[in-house]
């Protein structure tokens, strides 16, 4: 199980964190996002060993992505927000390994965390 926290309501330029604690260990853990009328989209991702972190084109240089694998937690710090950043987020892990070419699909990830809503405002 995946336990989301974080996220709210910010000013463009803004920063928000936001959290996902996993109940087990797990090879990757990352982040998705939807916004309204759009579909779902990859944001970050980072495994466990060796750590390797993925992103999205359009948040790199501005999110960052970490994981406390004591605690089986990652962290998404998102700085420089966006109006167009705007989107329900949703944390996901999976339990074991998987290619590279699927990090950043949906299907690479078997455990979905609950909805985190992330609005920016202009």
């Amino acid at each position: 199980q995946l336990q989301a926290s974080g996220g709210g309501l910010v000013t463009a330029g803004g920063s928000l964190r936001l959290s996902c604690a996993a109940s087990e260990r797990t090879y990757s853990m990352g982040w998705f996002r939807q916004a309204p009328g759009k579909d779902r989209e990859f944001v970050s991702a980072v495994t466990l060993s060796p750590k390797i972190t993925y992103y999205a084109d359009s948040v790199k240089g501005r999110f960052t992505i970490s994981r406390d694998s004591a605690s089986n937690t990652a962290y998404l710090q998102m700085n420089s927000l966006k109006p167009e950043d705007t989107a329900v987020y949703y944390c996901a892990a999976r339990t074991g390994r998987i290619i590279t070419s699927y990090m950043k699909r949906a299907e690479g990830y078997d455990h979905w965390g609950q909805e985190t809503q992330v609005t920016v405002s202009s």
